[in-house]
């Protein structure tokens, strides 16, 4: 058998059928029905012509006829395209044209806006079109480029499966949402993606798993976990296929809302969350001291990654929930997992998350030698990993050279992300170096500065950008979002942060904005906060 995607969810099918598999609000399905659901999609893809190697658009929130829409796709393997939810119809247009996408599966409140899209795409042939999961329903028009509803589409055809063998090398794509730039469809074979993202490698010794050892503990006592971001980025998708090979309930919601999070958690019994950072962690830790009548008992791990989750708000997760286990994983689309770091209350970073480097990862210099941790304490370099890695970006062979990269004979994925070497093999992360503010020479960080703005009282978001400045090159600019009814001044913030941070790593600019620019999970726009703190100093 393959180390397909498809082939490992219906191994967990197979061992435990009956077992909940997803439950979205009151809604909740079994392995054998998202099985059947997910083979009517695939029939009738394959009935339109959607075959091997065709790109198919998945363009939704976080509800079960997405999960289903991802699975049918690559049992016909074909290759998921996910799609952000927030673009806008320029964005929407660039996509389908740079992923070639054949066919889309969207909500019906999205058919404005594919309406719009369709005439421009001639490869672009067919369209699902999915019930809304937030009501009310929407009865937006889907006859312009000929959308089939869901029920329609599924109606007809047969619940079995019947689609033939599959290769570990079929290509899963994760177009990513990035902070700076277009987004790059980073292309995986399935196999790879498994390995490094799917939960096909032991995280902690490197040991590779079988194909049915995931699928095994389907019988066994099963985790209720809760991904917090939206399916349409990598890391939910990954964090939703690894627990589904293994036969655990995953629960989604279409919507973030730190009140309701928390009444699913004590409802459900929910033992896992995954978040972004803090900007899921302190709305939540907020909604829960706010009620005090929350309990999350059920609450065993709390894993957070993709942003920065603060000393100070962890430190109250962690006075909450003292029983709990805390990580920082941290990785990228280009890489998938890279390492993780547990979290101990009196032992918590203020620089960044320290982790331990998972299997193949590396610390590699800026004359692309990899270093020996043991002998480099202190050095920074670029974070990389080896073994399984994705084939490059599509249709982007310059960029893909720039991050893929051989050395001594060997295929790293070095996407950019900075980190300094620690004791005991470990590395603080620093940021994206393409972030970087280079203000007389010396290197800052931005997410170090972002920790340490964190802290004080008044501030409830920050981004750190690099603005021009004639002395410098560059100077450090905070782009803040202060807590209700918080005054905070430059030389304030300064005088604070003197006790954290060394002068030259200091802010020269202070923007107040009312929101800190961030995607849909949390991550940091760092262009748009640029372009803030630049309108701030022309004015």
């Amino acid at each position: 058998m393959a180390h397909n995607i498809a082939d490992l969810f219906e191994h967990a099918v197979d061992a435990a059928p009956d077992n909940l598999a997803l439950k979205v609000g009151d809604r909740a399905v079994t392995y054998a029905e998202l099985e059947a659901d997910a083979n009517r999609l695939a029939h009738h893809l394959t009935s339109q012509g959607v075959g091997p190697g065709d790109h198919v658009g998945i363009f939704a929130k976080n509800s079960i006829e997405h999960v289903v829409a991802v699975l049918a796709v690559v049992k016909i393997r074909a290759v998921n395209i996910n799609v952000n939810y927030r673009y806008v119809e320029g964005e929407l247009n660039y996509l389908f044209e740079n992923a070639d996408i054949v066919a889309l599966v969207h909500e019906r409140s999205y058919a404005p806006l594919v309406a719009a899209c369709w005439p421009k795409h001639e490869k672009l042939r067919v369209a699902v079109v999915m019930p809304d999961v937030l009501e009310p329903d929407n009865q937006a028009d889907v006859s312009s480029y000929g959308g089939v509803l869901w029920d329609d589409a599924l109606g007809a055809q047969s619940p079995e499966r019947g689609f033939g063998e599959r290769s570990p090398d079929d290509l899963h794509i994760i177009y990513t949402g990035g902070t700076t730039g277009f987004p790059k469809g980073v292309m995986w074979r399935h196999e790879d993606f498994w390995r490094v993202l799917g939960g096909g490698i032991d995280f902690y010794t490197g040991t590779p798993l079988e194909e049915y050892d995931q699928s095994k503990q389907a019988n066994d006592p099963r985790m209720v976990t809760f991904p917090l971001s939206p399916l349409m980025h990598g890391g939910a998708q990954a964090g939703l296929l690894m627990h589904l090979f293994a036969g655990h309930l995953t629960v989604l919601e279409p919507k973030f809302d730190p009140v309701r999070t928390w009444e699913i958690i004590d409802r459900e019994g929910v033992q896992l969350i995954f978040m972004t950072g803090d900007a899921m962690a302190r709305p939540l830790i907020e909604a829960y001291e706010a009620a005090g009548t929350f309990s999350g008992a059920s609450l065993f791990a709390v894993s957070s990654s993709a942003a920065i989750f603060s000393r100070a708000i962890k430190e109250r997760w962690m006075a909450a929930f003292p029983n709990a286990i805390f990580t920082d994983s941290i990785g990228a689309s280009e890489t998938g997992f890279q390492g993780m770091g547990m979290q101990e209350k009196g032992n918590i970073s203020s620089d960044g998350p320290v982790v331990a480097l998972g299997p193949a990862s590396v610390v590699i210099d800026e004359d692309n030698r990899v270093l020996d941790l043991a002998t480099s304490v202190g050095k920074v370099g670029r974070l990389g990993r080896g073994g399984s890695v994705p084939v490059g970006y599509y249709k982007d062979p310059a960029k893909s050279a720039a991050t893929f990269l051989e050395i001594d004979g060997k295929r790293y994925s070095v996407p950019g992300d900075f980190a300094r070497v620690e004791e005991d093999g470990k590395v603080t992360m620093l940021g994206r170096g393409s972030n970087c503010v280079n203000t007389g020479g010396e290197k800052v960080y931005p997410e170090e500065v972002e920790m340490a703005i964190k802290g004080h009282p008044a501030v409830y978001d920050v981004l750190v950008v690099g603005v021009p400045d004639d002395t410098f090159g560059q100077a450090v600019a905070a782009v803040v979002e202060l807590r209700e009814g918080a005054t905070l001044e430059l030389d304030e913030l300064r005088t604070y942060l003197r006790a954290h941070l060394s002068g030259y790593k200091l802010p020269r600019a202070l923007t107040l904005v009312d929101r800190v620019p961030r995607n849909a999970t949390g991550k940091a726009q760092y262009p748009q906060a640029k372009e803030m703190a630049l309108a701030h100093a022309a004015v």
